[in-house]
């Protein structure tokens, strides 16, 4: 039925038929026949959307399997759009393991179009956190993508506020444009270092250490998923309407059903920003004990691995212990999960030491000063609305909420939440 809509819809009408989570081949022809039984004329394109770990894993092998057929190659005509997903793969094995994975893919899948001389082109499925693959400096991120994989072609998404707050006015839209634009031409003329094996053989090393503990903390700590639901807004994220889609693919899932923008925005409301370091801290660290000259010659040398710290960086100088702290305290009872929070901002302040030792910053982004200053303007205005926020999620919460407060009462601390969420996210700016 979809396709028959599709079918009867005018020319140009719709772009691209993506398709989520493409394990394999035939993913992708299915759709071309699906399209092709429907009377889709002039067909859409078709692009897989590789987003989980495994998924960018095989990426290589699937499109491989595609583009080695005669009639798709004819069917695409040469030409072949591929979307490469960073929020469910960072939400899936942790940000280090996810950024890696992620630029090896593009690699190899660069590769085999390039051997069987197909014209590609990568739509990068970002979203406005770093956590989701966002980065706010447009122009540097486009030159940290792996060589040879733009070739003066790129495809980007931008939802939530970021379109508002990247497009929003004409002047506004004209110089993120004029970012884009600039940076696509820049590299497609600035020679990048190869990686070195040495670099190379880091990363895995790096990917292996922090998928493991990314993954014992969010899918194995039997401790983590109360935590969560209690000292985060999740749960009345959901109830609050504030996104576009449904905060689950499976609403009575887990963690591993939620999608990214409300896991990644819920974490960011209470100013830990766990999904984009956790996993991270521990993989440097041990790194820096064996061979720290490595890291920092990575750092010095390789525009990719800068811009990853650099990030991070970005995000923890955002970050604050104090106020992740006081939600523990306003709505976190039960003492294993309090431990687990403790535990937790301990990782923060390890991960910040070895951001720092790598970099050799004195203090986190303090050679950038425009944020630094915009942070001394916002802070004070945002550090109260956490405190509110906390102090309403523990009243709403309340067992007897509907005798101790009115229909009304109710209403307007729902209404006061939604403004501590809204003005929260706003003073982080790239929350979305």
């Amino acid at each position: 039925r979809t396709f028959e809509v599709i079918a009867a819809l005018g020319e140009s009408s719709l772009g691209a038929y993506v398709i989520s989570q493409c394990q394999q081949a035939s993913d992708i022809m299915a759709v071309m026949l699906l399209q092709q039984d429907a009377g889709v004329a002039p067909a859409l394109r078709v692009v897989p959307l590789f987003e989980t770990l495994d998924d960018l894993l095989r990426s290589e092998a699937t499109v491989e399997a595609l583009f080695s057929m005669p009639v798709y190659w004819e069917r695409i005509e040469g030409k072949q759009e591929i979307m490469v997903g960073y929020s469910d793969s960072a939400k899936d094995a942790g940000r280090l393991a996810a950024s890696w994975a992620q630029y090896n893919a593009q690699v190899r899948m660069a590769n085999a179009a390039a051997r069987h001389q197909i014209e590609l082109t990568f739509f990068h499925g970002k979203g406005g956190t770093v956590g989701r693959g966002g980065n706010p400096a447009l122009f540097d991120a486009i030159l940290a993508h792996p060589p040879g994989t733009i070739n003066g072609k790129f495809r980007v998404t931008e939802q939530g506020e970021m379109i508002t707050q990247n497009l929003g006015e004409e002047s506004v839209a004209e110089r993120t444009l004029d970012l884009f634009t600039a940076g696509v031409l820049v590299e497609g003329f600035t020679p990048r270092p190869a990686i070195k094996p040495t670099w190379a053989a880091a990363m895995d090393r790096l990917s292996v250490i922090s998928c493991d503990a990314y993954r014992a903390i969010v899918r194995e700590d039997p401790r983590f998923v109360p935590y969560f639901r209690t000292t985060t807004p999740e749960l009345e994220l959901a109830g609050l309407n504030v996104g576009s889609r449904p905060g689950k693919r499976n609403p009575k899932g887990g963690v591993e059903s939620l999608r990214a923008i409300p896991w990644v925005f819920a974490w960011t409301q209470t100013r830990l920003n766990l999904p984009t370091w956790l996993g991270v801290g521990e993989a440097l660290n041990k790194e820096l004990k064996t061979d720290p000259a490595l890291l920092k010659e990575m750092y010095q040398d390789w525009p990719w691995f800068r811009t990853f710290i650099d990030l991070l960086e970005m995000v923890l100088v955002k970050s604050d212990s104090a106020i992740a702290a006081n939600y523990d305290a306003q709505l976190v009872t039960d003492s294993e999960s309090l431990a687990l929070g403790k535990e937790l901002r301990a990782k923060l302040d390890e991960t910040a030491q070895a951001l720092l030792e790598i970099s050799g910053h004195p203090s986190l982004q303090s050679h950038n000063s425009v944020l630094l200053n915009s942070l001394a303007v916002r802070n004070p205005y945002v550090d109260p609305l956490n405190v509110i926020q906390a102090e309403l999620l523990k009243r709403l919460r309340q067992g007897d909420v509907e005798q101790r407060y009115t229909i009304e009462e109710r209403a307007t601390l729902q209404d006061a939440l939604l403004i501590t969420i809204n003005g929260i996210a706003n003073g982080m700016r790239n929350s979305g």
